[in-house]
């Protein structure tokens, strides 16, 4: 059940991220969401994504984005958390790949992302995402 949440969850939110539908995209992150692990920031918040997103679609500076090797770590009915690998293509042809871990919560009948980190090489490499 949680491989089906975590497949159907994570394919909506690239749709929503390749469609520049920042309303769709942005319904799908929790409003206390806390990203973890960006160079330079401690922490990034809601309105850190918005911004971002809102410079980001309308340029198309994203020309692909996917998410491979899922592994779940803990479920159970509120909330999933996940590690995976995390590939993005710019419009420019710079391809990124990093490891991610995913926390998802049931808010409001609604799966949304409550927290993202961004994983150090090492712990990618180590849980065989890169």
């Amino acid at each position: 059940m949680s491989n089906a949440i975590v497949d159907t969850w994570l394919q909506a939110f690239v749709e929503s991220a390749m469609q520049r539908d920042l309303s769709g995209h942005m319904a799908m992150i929790s409003p206390q969401v806390t990203v973890f692990g960006v160079p330079g920031f401690e922490t990034l918040g809601y309105q850190d994504w918005y911004r971002q997103c809102e410079h980001e679609f309308p340029q198309g500076l994203i020309a692909a984005i996917a998410y491979s090797k899922v592994d779940i770590r803990m479920a159970d009915d509120a909330r999933i958390l996940f590690k995976a690998l995390e590939t993005t293509q710019t419009a420019d042809g710079d391809h990124m790949a990093q490891g991610v871990e995913m926390l998802l919560q049931r808010e409001g009948g609604a799966w949304l992302l409550q927290q993202l980190r961004l994983l150090p090489v090492d712990e990618a490499r180590h849980d065989r995402l890169l």
